[in-house]
């Protein structure tokens, strides 16, 4: 199983919202085919045939936990990360 697997799982099982190294969340965004955009410590992320916008920013390094939590209902709701995504 591959680094972004588990941090996929991580992230789905919601057990640990406030320890996700905001560095691995974005390569995983970009690996499920988000598109970024950096609007001055703000990264904001879209992706066509995804209705909501993620503006994700960093604190000491980490992900913020609700941010968290708005990409898990991202990922949820599109079903991304399935085997017929982009490859993880």
């Amino acid at each position: 199983m591959s680094q972004q697997d588990k941090l996929l799982e991580k992230i789905l099982s919601g057990t640990s919202d406030t320890d996700i190294p905001f560095a691995q969340l974005w390569q995983l965004l970009y690996r499920l085919g988000f598109d970024e955009r950096i609007r001055g410590d703000h990264r904001i992320f879209i992706k066509n045939g995804v209705e909501e916008i993620l503006n994700l920013q960093h604190k000491r390094g980490k992900a913020k936990s609700y941010q968290i939590k708005q990409v898990r209902a991202v990922i949820l709701k599109y079903k991304l990360g399935s085997k017929n995504d982009i490859s993880l």
